[in-house]
C-alpha cells in the first residue's frame, strides 16, 4: 500500500501534428484550431493546439500505468490552464506528467495529485484522481 507522499514514476509523452490528426479522427473533433495555424492565429492562439481531452487522457495514462488497470481510476478531473501548442515538425511537444499520493482513504483508495507540464509550465491544474492502488504499492 502506498503512503502519502509516494511519488508516481514520471512519464513523458510526445505529441506531434500527426497525433492530432489521428486523435481528431478517433474523437470526431475536427476543429481547425487543432490542425490549421492560420485558423489558430485568427482566434488568438499562439499556434495549433492539442485537443484538451488528448492532453487529459495522456496525463491519465500515468495513473493507469501506475495502477496497472484502467478500471482502477475511480475519479479523475482537471482544469485546463493553458493550451498545448504543437509545432509543425517531427519534434512536436513533450508533456511531462508526474504525480504524488496525497491521501489514503479508509476504503483503500488513494488520492493522487497529478502534475502536467510543457517546458516547465503547468498546462493542467487541479488535476486530481482517486485510484485503487496497485497491490505492490
Amino acid at each position: 500500500m502506498p503512503e502519502v507522499g509516494t511519488v508516481l514514476p514520471e512519464r513523458e509523452f510526445r505529441i506531434t501534428r500527426a497525433d492530432l490528426v489521428r486523435y481528431a479522427g478517433a474523437a470526431g473533433d475536427f476543429n481547425p484550431i487543432h490542425w490549421s495555424d492560420r485558423v489558430a492565429a485568427t482566434v488568438g492562439l499562439p499556434g495549433v493546439i492539442a485537443h484538451g481531452m488528448l492532453t487529459m487522457a495522456l496525463a491519465g495514462r500515468l495513473l493507469t500505468d501506475w495502477a496497472g488497470d484502467p478500471a482502477a481510476v475511480i475519479e479523475y478531473g482537471v482544469r485546463f490552464a493553458r493550451p498545448v501548442v504543437v509545432s509543425d515538425d517531427e519534434e512536436g511537444v513533450v508533456l511531462t506528467v508526474g504525480g504524488v499520493v496525497t491521501e489514503i482513504r479508509d476504503d483503500g483508495l488513494v488520492g493522487v495529485e497529478v502534475s502536467v507540464r510543457v517546458g516547465g509550465e503547468k498546462v493542467l491544474t487541479q488535476a486530481r484522481a482517486v485510484v485503487r492502488p496497485p497491490a505492490d504499492g
